[in-house]
């Protein structure tokens, strides 16, 4: 089965859900959801994600969204890289996170 999301309508509403890498709880403390949700709100203003409903969980995420720019698949590739970068940031500056 493909990894990949396949998006046939690009002015589309799409329901994705994307996990972390071997389903690790990270999402377990309010410094990472708070990641989650500045990325969302980075997404919104800078991307033209149109985000309907979400649900973030400890080891994954789920989304309702639309691209307002008829790229989904872009969208998608550069929330998941902010979030990585800012996520691993976090894990990096806070000395309690050793032992995700």
């Amino acid at each position: 089965m493909s990894r990949k999301y396949k998006f046939y309508n690009k002015q589309g509403l799409y329901f994705v859900s994307f996990a972390t890498v071997n389903w690790i709880d990270v999402f377990t403390r309010q410094i990472y959801f708070d990641v989650l949700a500045e990325s969302i709100n980075y997404c919104r203003q800078e991307k033209g994600m149109e985000l309907y409903a979400y649900c973030f969980m400890p080891s994954h995420v789920h989304f309702i969204f639309r691209s307002a720019k008829d790229q989904p698949m872009e969208l998608l590739r550069d929330f998941k890289k902010y979030t990585a970068k800012k996520v691993i940031e976090a894990i990096e500056n806070n000395p309690d996170s050793a032992d995700l």
